[in-house]
């Protein structure tokens, strides 16, 4: 048996001999503590001298009706009481957690992922396990690694591809199909498909700079030789949709996200001569980090959900 074992066995003996000695100081009794302990009455009495020769002290004086704490054996009770409810509260704690009964889920999204593709699972989450705590952080997908690096969050969902990165593992969530939309205004445009240079002459409602779609978009553009600039620069797709409708211009968008638009005729779809490619949603995890319980519980019911 090796060293490293020995000193293993020996702690464990050690609590052991601890958690005997609460059981006794509390009833005053040896053959009560043994009952308590579903242990035989030598076996209480033996755990007490042993740890009472490794402590070198004498913990309770032997009396004919049972059994009293020395001086020494109180003072060693003022820590032993609540170090065990301690050891008590944490077990409960852990069981919590793994019971989705405490804890937090910290995840992130950006404001459209968040309202079509996050808020229906984290619906679904939070109607199975209602004493997880929440904390939601909208950002663009450069933000959100970010976060993720950081430790502030544990899920993230974001545009694909992403720059490789060795500290971030990705799986692939949903495929997402970008279209370019105006409003009624411009409602004659949506006739022939339009080509790169017919749609860089209509005013241009983008996200920031920034932001993944906005950057797919002006590459998609510069694939087919055509630059092109924002007329109106945006932060959220809802803004996006406003403008649209007032007649501003056309705005480059998830189509899932702008479905209800189309369908009541508030939006309307302009077709392309090159299709636009299809994207994908993803969600991220630091690399050798371990997802906590509550993240990896939703992230299986994302997953599955799709």
């Amino acid at each position: 048996m090796s060293v490293i074992e020995v000193i293993y066995i020996n702690k464990q003996l050690n609590m052991e001999w601890y958690r005997i000695f609460l059981h006794t100081a509390k009833v005053e009794n040896l053959t009560k503590a043994a009952q308590q302990l579903h242990m035989t009455q030598p076996s209480v009495s033996y755990a007490i001298k042993q740890l009472e020769d490794s402590l070198d002290v004498k913990l309770f004086d032997r009396l004919s009706k049972g059994v009293k704490l020395t001086a020494e054996g109180a003072a060693l009770l003022e820590y032993v009481e609540p170090s065990f409810a301690l050891i008590d509260s944490a077990e409960r704690r852990l069981q919590a957690l793994k019971d989705f009964a405490a804890g937090e889920l910290r995840i992130g999204a950006s404001g459209p992922m968040l309202k079509h593709l996050l808020l229906p699972a984290l619906d679904l989450f939070r109607a199975d396990y209602p004493a997880v705590r929440i904390h939601l952080f909208q950002g663009k997908s450069a933000e959100i690694t970010k976060r993720l690096k950081d430790g502030l969050i544990d899920l993230g969902l974001v545009h694909l591809p992403l720059d490789e990165d060795p500290e971030l593992h990705v799986s692939p969530l949903a495929a997402i199909q970008d279209c370019l939309v105006v409003g009624p205004p411009y409602r004659q445009l949506n006739g022939q498909p339009l080509s790169a240079e017919e749609i860089a002459k209509i005013p241009l409602l983008l996200l920031s700079p920034e932001s993944s779609t906005g950057q797919f978009f002006k590459q998609w553009l510069n694939d087919q030789g055509v630059q092109a600039e924002a007329s109106l620069e945006l932060s959220s797709l809802e803004m996006q949709v406003e403008c649209c409708e007032r007649g501003y211009g056309a705005a480059f968008v998830t189509r899932r996200f702008v479905e209800r638009e189309l369908q009541e005729g508030r939006l309307f779809e302009l077709p392309t001569l090159v299709p636009i490619p299809p994207r994908s949603v993803g969600i991220t995890v630091r690399q050798s980090i371990s997802l906590p319980l509550i993240a990896g519980q939703f992230r299986k019911m994302l997953m599955h959900s799709r």
